[in-house]
């Protein structure tokens, strides 16, 4: 037998069963050949080039092989990555609309806020994590290069309050609250600008309207390395494997300032557990690949996969951290 028409088959065969498991279950070929014809979509809530974005077109690019046709990536921008979640509401419980989310969304959000137009606990149906991230402060051009740490950081901006200008990806984001955390803790006045993803936050800085940014340590690398920006702090407990130069808040002063940012893949209400757990497996097996785990180093992150059980006991875990945190801190958005 010619081993390599062999090898074929069996793949065939082999995705033929997979996409029977996907969309719930025991099924003919031709009726799976019909349902895989339709589209996946992955919507995101912030702009191409944020770290969200990054992360589901990553994941697409590995996970088209297991569909008829490659997954779209739909980018939903604004309102913190709430539109992208409003448009996963109207979408139908089919297998087909997946959104990809920091787990903000799902863990912080609903303290954050007053009134959400989502239901966290039942609107987003936890399917796997899809990566983890260490967030960095940087400085631009309009912060003079003798600050290189956050206490000459805290400093500067105390004698200069009018310049005092921080920015994120978003009210509400991991990187806002970090930022509420860092600045109410050194007693310092600030004026946060919030912007609608990383991208357009960057721009500011390197284009000196705001002073600093907190951003997930992937987005800073780059400019870093190119000289635009100086990145004087990283949030892990330990320091990045990606910018080991850089002191933790931890070693400057700030034991409490310890997140790491993480990103998850969530379906709608109503679809069945059959359709979460096999895309689930699909998604951990794409993320488990050695070029997307090479990929996800390469843009400063971590490829991080989970069962949907995990995943919702891991929200339950931040919930419980979140709400303190944005209590003692005084965080309330409208």
């Amino acid at each position: 037998m010619n081993t390599e028409s062999a090898s074929r088959r069996n793949f065939l065969r082999s995705a033929a069963t997979a996409t029977a498991s996907l969309y719930g279950g025991a099924a003919s070929f031709e009726t799976c050949a019909q349902a895989s014809a339709e589209q996946l979509r992955i919507l995101v809530g912030f702009p191409p080039g944020s770290v969200p974005d990054s992360v589901s077109r990553l994941v697409a690019e590995h996970l088209g092989t297991g569909y008829s046709r490659h997954p779209l990536v739909e980018n939903r921008p604004g309102a913190a990555g709430m539109i992208a979640v409003n448009a996963l509401k109207a979408a139908p419980a089919d297998g087909y609309t997946m959104l990809l989310a920091p787990g903000s969304l799902a863990s912080a959000y609903p303290y954050l806020y007053d009134k959400l137009s989502y239901d966290p606990t039942s609107d987003l149906q936890p399917v796997s994590l899809a990566a983890e991230v260490a967030l960095g402060l940087a400085v631009g051009p309009g912060v003079p290069v003798s600050v290189s740490n956050v206490r000459e950081l805290v400093a500067w901006m105390r004698a200069n309050p009018n310049l005092a200008n921080v920015g994120s990806p978003g009210m509400g984001t991991p990187p806002h609250m970090l930022e509420a955390m860092l600045f109410r803790k050194a007693n310092v006045p600030w004026q946060h600008i919030g912007y609608s993803g990383g991208p357009p936050a960057t721009a500011a800085l390197l284009g000196g309207q705001i002073a600093a940014l907190i951003l997930p340590e992937g987005a800073l690398r780059p400019h870093q390395n190119a000289g635009k920006l100086r990145v004087l702090a990283t949030s892990g407990a330990q320091r990045s494997r990606y910018l080991p130069n850089v002191a933790t808040f931890v070693e400057q002063g700030y034991p409490e300032l310890v997140m790491i940012d993480w990103f998850a893949f969530f379906m709608p209400r109503g679809t069945s557990t059959s359709i979460i757990d096999a895309a689930s497996r699909r998604l951990q097996a794409a993320i488990e690949r050695p070029e997307l785990v090479a990929a996800y180093s390469e843009a400063g992150m971590v490829a991080t996969s989970s069962t949907p059980a995990a995943l919702t006991l891991r929200i339950a875990a931040d919930r419980r951290y979140w709400e303190p945190v944005i209590r003692d801190n005084s965080i309330r958005l409208e």
